[in-house]
């Protein structure tokens, strides 16, 4: 029965999870007005927060269910999904969703959380203030610290690192910036995440626990940047690495 599969007393089953990520999400003020959203993805199974519902309210029995594998039928075209589970209560699938699915068949992700942060919003102002940049980059912060060296790539960056994240233009519907996303993903191979200019960020990570740590880091060094931007403070500097003079 399509209920069973948002049942469960396990408060880590992603029907229990989502609802209890965006309730979080929506005190840091990542997802108000009912924007934004999360999804998690159980092997061939993708639970999917719904559209248009306040997010620090969603229960369980809102989210919507579908199989990974059903979606990639070459007979289905990228707005057509076969659903699972939908839920009774007249909310409609997000329009995040191909952006999600995005995330768990190019990069084999877990997680892909999306939010409407301001700090997300006001750094892709100050690049598009600029020149229009299309990437947000900033090193020799320590919660860079935060992010995966790369898909399919061991370890996490370092303090001296470069942190590079993407961004793209927003359209007028969200489900056509699907192949934005995409592109996006292709030409910065070892992203977890893309800005979307005026709009918001998507990040993603092997599990759930990844996802949030560095959507958490990110959403940090954005309101970093933000700062640093006002007191005339360069987010890209020249530091060289301090290193002990005595080891035991």
């Amino acid at each position: 029965m399509s209920a069973d599969l948002v049942t469960s007393p396990d408060p880590s089953h992603p029907a229990n999870l989502i609802p209890s990520l965006c309730a979080k999400f929506w005190h840091l003020g990542w997802v108000t007005g009912t924007g934004g959203g999360c999804s998690i993805r159980d092997d061939d199974l993708v639970y999917i927060a719904p559209s248009g519902v306040q997010k620090e309210l969603m229960k369980a029995s809102d989210l919507y269910v579908l199989s990974l594998a059903a979606q990639q039928s070459a007979s289905l075209s990228r707005r057509q999904r076969v659903y699972l589970r939908a839920p009774e209560s007249g909310l409609k699938p997000s329009q995040c969703t191909p952006l999600f699915l995005a995330a768990f068949t190019k990069r084999r992700a877990g997680c892909c959380i999306h939010t409407h942060s301001q700090w997300a919003v006001l750094v892709t102002l100050l690049l598009e203030a600029g020149s229009g940049e299309k990437e947000f980059r900033i090193n020799n912060i320590e919660q860079i610290k935060g992010f995966g060296r790369g898909f399919e790539k061991s370890g996490n960056l370092g303090y001296h690192d470069t942190l590079v994240i993407p961004v793209i233009e927003n359209t007028a519907h969200e489900e056509d910036l699907t192949e934005f996303l995409e592109e996006a993903m292709d030409r910065y191979p070892d992203t977890y995440a893309v800005l979307v200019r005026r709009h918001g960020v998507y990040v993603w990570g092997e599990n759930v626990h990844k996802a949030k740590t560095q959507c958490e880091s990110l959403d940090y060094l954005f309101q970093l940047a933000v700062e640093m931007k006002k007191l005339g403070l360069p987010w890209i500097t020249q530091i060289e690495p301090v290193v002990p003079t005595r080891t035991e």
